[in-house]
């Protein structure tokens, strides 16, 4: 077999580790949630109190619908807004993060 038939497998297969380390982990963006989000928003069903004018996670999972959706809701979270504090967010918990919503 020539050898740049025997590399193509590897090649693709190292793009794909490298897409499953870009994408988020849910568990870790509901530990997140729970200490940044849960003060104002339900972030999930068994939390018992959340401020009523944020959305609850399960709402914002449904505004922002597939990959795309995902990838406009990260945007949003790393670009600081007047309304939600701004908590400084490294790029790995914002995909985590992202990655628990897109769960839900």
């Amino acid at each position: 077999m020539p050898l740049h038939l025997r590399i193509i497998p590897v090649l693709l297969s190292a793009g794909l580790a490298g897409q499953a380390m870009a994408a988020g982990l849910p568990d870790e963006g509901r530990k997140i949630a729970e200490i940044w989000c849960a003060t104002c928003h339900q972030v999930s069903d068994d939390q018992a109190t959340a401020n009523t004018e944020a959305p609850a996670f399960a709402a914002v999972a449904e505004k922002y619908p597939g990959d795309d959706g995902l990838a406009a809701l990260a945007a949003f979270l790393a670009d600081p807004h007047p309304v939600m504090p701004d908590m400084s967010l490294t790029r790995r918990e914002i995909a985590d993060l992202v990655a628990y919503i897109g769960s839900l």
